[in-house]
């Protein structure tokens, strides 16, 4: 018996067409766990899509309040130092798409198309703005949170955590310096909010007890820490990864911040958004993704700081 198939591409065009919706719903509801930069630095989406820069001002306060004469006409002044800084936004796209044998099989049996290669290109973006948001791009002239130029970079005061003459208290001192440290810089009217460290770092604190107690070390230092004395808030620690060599001398890096919009940014103008379906061959259907990715700007480098030497 002779099986006449003919092969319509508009119907393969519209079927494909029906399918993206669905598809690119369920891709954008996903949540990628290990994707560490929405919970470290506040993500701003404001500027228009096709904005070639973003223009934002960094501060620093100066002044200092004084005893005068009740006569006296030199009052002390306080202000604010600003600078304006401009940074660069550009294209980058990742997309998907469809063989001519994918489409036929799910048209035939009236089932949807796979959206394996959706999640994989909603993951690329992702991995791609994470990667941009903590290292940095040297080609596009972008710095990340862990590698900011103008942020202070000092060393430990105690250091060398996994040293076998390495107290506790020598590492809580370390710690509590660093979130102390941006209290002092900035006369005391911003402190420290989140912490991060290496993961192998983290995962020490973790499983090391706090002397002959049953308390590992990172239970007592998110309940007893500066931040949360001066506070009452909880201490944000994690890991990061990338920290292992981030410090001066290839050195394993402490971050100390505090993690609020007026400090830190990552412009995205335009996040990851699937374009129309269209057939680029003819046998071949592509879905395209773009995004336009300003990276990040840290306005206020003395609310972050830098411990080498951990």
């Amino acid at each position: 018996m002779n099986i006449n198939v003919t092969f319509d591409a508009q119907a393969a065009l519209g079927f494909v067409r029906s399918q993206t919706t669905h598809i690119e719903t369920a891709v954008n509801e996903t949540v990628y766990p290990d994707i560490q930069y929405p919970s470290l630095i506040p993500v701003d989406t404001s500027a228009h899509p096709f904005a070639q820069t973003v223009t934002y001002y960094s501060s620093d306060k100066f002044g200092k309040a004084e005893w005068i004469n009740g006569n006296a006409d030199d009052i002390p002044l306080a202000g604010t130092e600003r600078a304006e800084h401009k940074t660069s936004v550009y294209m980058a796209a990742i997309g998907y798409g469809w063989g001519y044998e994918e489409i036929q099989h799910a048209m035939m049996l009236g089932i949807n198309l796979p959206n394996d290669d959706a999640m994989a290109a909603r993951r690329a973006y992702e991995e791609m703005v994470d990667r941009v948001a903590l290292r940095g791009d040297a080609t596009k002239g972008f710095s990340g949170l862990i590698n900011y130029p103008g942020v202070t970079a000092a060393s430990a005061v105690n250091g060398d955590w996994d040293g076998t003459g390495t107290t506790e208290d020598q590492i809580l001192e370390d710690v509590n310096s660093a979130i102390l440290g941006i209290a002092s810089d900035t006369l005391y009217t911003s402190v420290a909010n989140t912490v991060l460290l290496p993961p192998a770092k983290l995962n020490s604190l973790a499983t090391r007890r706090l002397g002959d107690t049953t308390m590992t070390v990172l239970e007592f230092l998110r309940r007893n820490n500066t931040y949360t004395a001066m506070t009452g808030q909880p201490l944000d620690i994690r890991a990061v990864r990338g920290l292992e060599t981030a410090g001066v001398g290839q050195t394993q890096r402490m971050i100390a911040y505090r993690r609020d919009p007026q400090v830190l940014k990552l412009h995205i103008p335009m996040p990851h958004r699937f374009l129309p379906v269209y057939q680029d061959g003819p046998l071949h259907w592509v879905v395209p993704g773009v995004f336009r990715l300003g990276g990040l700007d840290i306005r206020r480098p003395k609310e972050v700081r830098y411990i080498d030497g951990i």
